[in-house]
Formats: structure tokens, C-alpha cells, sequence
């Protein structure tokens, strides 16, 4: 198929080829003005990103909760630019007395904060004050400037206490321990914003480069440790029986038990050293996560996630044994990652395992997720399911989920739907979808409801979660049908081909997606992404012709949804139309459908399916 061309550069700016064109924001037409991003959605030719070299040791002595670390980084400035300070993450300074946070906490969540004991450049001691080092932003100086393409060594020693009360980490139990954000990291410095400054608020979530990691966790006897990564050396830190069970499951379509309660009772899991070092390797991921328990049973099978080179992905699971639902995860992370290879969005899983831990935050990390005990089975797969799915969208892919994070809640939301089908079946996911999802935002009129997608959701509070997660799903989901199945998926494919392991901004979406489709969709992302519809139809009329009954609709919410249009006729036969959002394209705001027939009919309505309707009163009508 021919593809439309979609935009042109001139003096700076992006031009749009027709009609409709969208807004740019100053900061990213620089980006296209550089060359760093094309008008067809790829990487420009002179597109950079910077990465670092992270070995990290961290010692975990349950259940005393300090954890101790020190790290060397390599960080690589392949930017045009010349870097006279770093900005350093501390992500584990949220629970600090008088952080920003994005709600009220409790005393149990609050800790010192991230305490750094040294910090050296290039092997010159820097001063550093931990009393005025408050924020989860913390800028050093260099004393010799990073110049392009050259690199910088830090070593950093660090300690901090784990917070009693468990979120996205923290203490699960007295012996077993969620470590999550736990190091101190060299912040994004990006070709259209510079520096990363957001400060983490315990809402809105992260954005890292793509880095290469070593990780050593030193932790007394009988405690296992599950990480992201690849664990280097199993033989020497796992007794020989559970070292061959955890070698035999990495090509074992059933599940198999590494360590189960009972063998948790004789207390002889692990080598019997006062301490074990256990490393993990994991090259070009966005971070890592850690926990340990010294009683937590441990699940894992594989699957094959990608037929060209049959290569498996090992699924595992960590759990308090009194929990049901997570005596289910491997065989249901099977299934997630079987469908998500194959299916939808059918990209092979792109790492070599995934971890279901059990704590409480119900929180995606690269290769882990730490998810909370459901007593409804149901609802753990689904919840599992919606974490796993993150693994595409944001480290697949390098999101920035603090300022876009709809660019990867919406698309877990819409995986989740598509998953739950191949589960409890279409109608049973729908209704979850609908009662769990879109009700509450359809239903509430609030002026920040309203907000439009492209809103950063780094400035909003009330309006978050539906702007990050339901409207932007919806919004995949209408596309969905609006281009079909199969050329959905082969433009999806061109976005995620262009970007993974790089970092995307909504542009590079609608970019991408016009060309893999060979179809100019900026008003379909106009009218999604850029203003504060909502989902409300009005059927006006049905007028009677000489081939059937005009159907005038008005779009009084103004997305552009796909629905049904259901006939009822006088002799009790149905008939159902459906009409996808292409419908609205030439006019958003009243169409006319047709129906041929020749047979009286009795009523229609309009059905919206999943895309729920703010005022159904106005959905039907009567032949009266």
C-alpha cells in the first residue's frame, strides 16, 4: 500500500501534509529540528542516547532493615553536549519527613532517607551533605567537564533503611524484603528535555536509560534471592538438588517446585556460608529489583516465547505458601507470556525470565513484579496479567511513564482486556474491563476527568489514573477496530520496531503508527489525544427513505468510538450494524447511518460496548 506522506521540516517546525495537523510543544520541535527524530515516526539519523555501566553489591542482613551498598558506574555521554554536572537520582528519598509526595502517608513509611557515605568522580572525593541532599534529585559537579562521546567513573557508597510499610518495596514480613529503586542512578539526559529533574512523588512513575548491570546481593544463609537479571552462579550459592530442579525448569513446560514448604523446613536450601553472594546480569535494561525471604516457596517452568530461534523464557514465582492464588502464577505467567509473544502484541518476549513476587504494591519491574495475595483468582491473574504486560510498554520500549504515562498504563490496561478473553472469555473481560475501568471515569463529570490525554501527566493529580490508563486504552482499542486486526498489529509493530530500546514520546506514536498503517491518522490522534471529549451519542432521528431509515447521530461527548447500531424489527428478527470510528473522520459531530431494509421497524439503539456511554437515556429510539 502506498503510504501518505505525513509531514514535512521547514525552518524548525513540523509541518503537517493535510488538514488537520497536531500540536507541537517547543521542546520537541527542537528534537525534530536537530535531526534526533523523523516525521515518519523512526529515530533521526542523528538520534543519541546515553547508558552507563552499573557493577552493584548491596548487603541484606533480615530482618535488621538497613541495606548497604556501593556501585561503580561507567556513564557514556553520547550526546552533542558537553556535561558540567550529573544529575543523580535518590529515588529513595520519597520516604523522607517533608518529601514531596503526591498524598498523605503514615509514620511506618517514613525512614532517613538515601544516606551516601562517599561519592567519588573519576577518583576525586566529592563533598557531599546528606542533610541538604533532600529531593530525589541531587545535581553534582564535575570538576572536568563530560564532553561528547566520552565517559565518566563514579563510585558511590551508600546506605539506607527499608521502609516498614511495603509499597512499591519494602519490608513484606521481618524475613523477607521487596528492594526496589535502592541505588543511586545517573538521571536521563535526553535529546528534547536534557536532564530528567521530575521529582519522584509516590505516584507518577519512572524513567531510566537503558543500562548494563552487575548485580552481587550479600545475604546470610538460608535466604533465597530472586532479581532482574540472570543469575550467574546458582552452583555455588544453592544447594546441588535445588540448583538442578531451578536448571531442569528452564526447559520444563510444567511447573515445576524449586522449593517447597517442606524442603523450606530443614533449612538446607542454600550453600551454608554465614553469607552467600548471589549475581545476576542483566545488559541494556532500564533497572533492577531485588527480593529475599527465608520462607517463601519458589515456583518456575519455561515457555518457548519465540519460534524463529526457539528460545524460552523461564516464569517463576516467590510466595508465602498459605497463598493460593500465587500457587497459580507460573502456570498463569505462562500463559501471559505465550499470548503476549504470539498474540498480542505479539513481540517475543523480549527478556530471559519474569518473576511474580508476593508483597504488596501490585508494581511492574524489569523481569519481576510485586504483586499483592487476592483470595479471588480471578483477579490475581488479572492483576498479574496487567503487570507482566508492562514488560513491552515502558521497558520494552523506554517510556517515560512520569511524563507520559499513558504511553504505558493504557497499553497494559489494553493488554489486560485481551488476555482476560483468552481466560474467563470475551463477555466476562468486557464487563471487568467496563466495572473495573472505564465507569469510573465515564461517570464522573469532574472538570479533570475531562483533561486531554496529552496532558503530562506529571502535572496532574485528580485526573491521573484515567488519563494515564483508561482514555489512552480506549483509544488503542478504537483504533483497533477503526484499522482491523491485522494492519493494527503490522503498524504496531513499526512503532515498537522504530523505538524499542530507545525512548519515545507520544509524537514518535502517532508518527509511527501513520506510516505502518499507510494511513494519515492525525485526526483520529486530534481527536483522542488533544481534546476534552468524552464518550456520550445522541440518537436524533430515524428517518424513514425509500431503501430503509436515515439513523442522525450527534457526538455529544465527541471521541471517536466505534458502536453498534441494533435494529429491532416488528417481526422479532435483529439485525446489528457495526460502525467503526472511521464514521467520524469527515465529521465528528453528527453522521447519518443508513439502514437498508424493507421490513418495519420497531426500535434501534445504539450500543457502545466497553466504549460506555455517559447518558444512555438518548441511545435509542422508538417507532412510535
Amino acid at each position: 500500500m502506498k503510504y501518505f506522506i505525513l509531514s514535512v521540516l521547514c525552518c524548525g517546525f513540523l509541518l503537517q501534509a493535510n488538514s488537520q495537523s497536531l500540536y507541537l510543544p517547543r521542546d520537541i520541535k527542537k528534537a525534530y529540528a536537530n535531526g534526533t527524530r523523523e516525521a515518519d515516526g523512526r529515530p533521526g539519523k542523528n538520534y543519541w542516547q546515553n547508558t552507563g555501566h552499573y557493577n552493584i553489591s548491596i548487603t541484606v542482613m533480615p530482618p535488621n532493615r538497613t541495606i548497604k551498598g556501593f556501585e561503580t558506574i561507567t556513564y557514556f555521554n553520547n550526546s552533542p553536549d558537553t556535561l558540567k554536572q550529573l544529575n543523580i537520582k535518590l529515588i529513595m528519598n520519597i520516604h523522607r519527613p517533608g518529601a514531596t509526595r503526591f498524598s498523605n502517608t503514615t509514620p511506618d513509611y517514613l525512614t532517613p532517607g538515601m544516606q551516601v557515605d562517599s561519592i567519588f568522580v573519576n577518583g576525586v572525593k566529592k563533598q557531599w551533605d546528606n542533610a541538604t541532599a533532600l529531593g530525589t534529585n541531587q545535581f553534582v559537579q564535575l570538576s572536568t567537564p563530560l564532553m561528547p562521546h566520552d565517559s565518566v567513573k563514579l563510585n558511590i557508597t551508600w546506605h539506607y533503611e527499608l521502609s516498614e510499610k511495603s509499597g512499591r518495596e519494602g519490608v513484606i514480613d521481618p524475613t523477607t524484603f521487596y528492594i526496589g529503586y535502592f541505588y543511586p542512578r545517573v538521571s536521563v539526559f535526553d535529546d528534547y528535555n536534557g536532564w530528567d529533574r521530575l521529582e519522584f512523588n509516590d505516584r507518577q512513575e519512572f524513567y531510566n536509560d537503558f543500562n548494563d548491570y552487575v548485580l552481587n546481593v550479600n545475604v546470610p544463609k538460608n535466604f533465597i534471592v530472586w532479581a532482574t537479571g540472570t543469575l550467574q552462579n546458582p552452583n555455588q550459592v544453592l544447594q546441588p538438588e535445588y540448583a538442578k530442579r531451578l536448571q531442569k525448569s528452564m526447559k520444563s513446560d510444567s511447573v515445576m517446585h524449586i522449593v517447597t514448604a517442606d524442603d523450606l523446613a530443614k533449612k538446607s536450601i542454600t550453600a551454608q556460608n554465614d553469607v552467600n553472594t548471589w549475581t545476576w546480569t542483566a545488559n541494556h535494561i532500564s533497572d533492577l529489583a531485588v527480593g529475599v525471604s527465608d520462607h517463601y516457596d519458589w515456583d518456575a517452568a519455561s515457555v518457548v516465547v519465540d519460534d524463529a530461534t526457539h528460545r524460552r523464557a523461564s516464569m517463576q514465582a516467590a510466595f508465602d505458601d498459605k497463598s493460593a492464588d500465587f500457587h497459580a502464577a507460573v502456570k498463569w505467567g505462562i500463559h501471559a507470556l505465550d499470548f503476549l509473544s504470539h498474540s498480542f502484541p505479539g513481540v517475543p518476549y523480549p527478556f530471559p525470565k519474569m518473576t511474580a513476587f508476593q508483597g504488596f504494591a501490585d508494581m511492574e519491574f524489569p523481569m519481576m513484579v510485586n504483586d499483592t495475595h487476592e483470595t479471588d483468582m480471578a483477579d490475581a491473574e488479572l492483576l498479574q496479567d496487567h503487570e507482566m504486560a508492562h514488560t513491552y510498554f515502558p521497558f520494552y520500549m523506554g517510556i517515560n511513564e512520569t511524563r507520559y504515562g499513558y504511553m504505558d498504563e493504557g497499553w497494559a490496561t489494553t493488554f489486560e482486556l485481551y488476555l482476560g478473553e483468552t481466560e474467563v472469555g470475551k463477555s466476562t473481560s468486557e464487563e471487568v474491563y467496563k466495572n473495573f475501568r472505564v465507569k469510573k471515569w465515564i461517570f464522573d463529570p469532574s472538570t479533570t476527568e475531562d483533561l486531554p490525554i496529552i496532558t503530562p501527566t506529571s502535572e496532574l493529580t485528580r485526573g491521573y489514573a484515567n488519563n494515564a490508563y483508561v482514555k489512552p486504552s480506549l483509544s488503542y482499542i478504537a483504533l483497533k477496530d477503526m484499522l482491523g486486526d491485522a494492519l493494527f498489529k503490522k503498524a504496531l509493530h513499526v512503532y515498537m520496531n522504530n523505538w524499542n530500546g530507545k525512548h519515545p514520546i507520544p509524537w514518535d506514536y502517532f508518527n509511527s503508527m501513520s506510516t505502518g498503517s499507510g494511513k494519515n491518522l492525525n485526526w483520529f490522534f486530534y481527536n483522542w489525544f488533544f481534546t476534552n471529549n468524552y464518550i456520550d451519542l445522541n440518537l436524533k432521528s430515524a428517518v424513514k427513505d425509500a431503501s430503509g431509515y436515515v439513523v442522525n447521530i450527534e457526538n455529544i461527548g465527541g471521541f471517536a468510538i466505534p458502536f453498534d447500531v441494533k435494529v429491532n424489527y416488528a417481526d422479532g428478527k435483529t439485525e446489528t450494524l457495526h460502525q467503526t470510528p472511521a464514521v467520524w473522520e469527515a465529521n465528528q459531530k453528527n453522521i447519518a447511518v443508513h439502514v437498508k431494509t424493507n421490513k418495519a421497524v420497531q426500535s434501534i439503539f445504539l450500543d457502545n460496548g466497553i466504549f460506555m456511554d455517559a447518558d444512555i437515556s438518548n441511545n435509542k429510539w422508538v417507532n412510535n
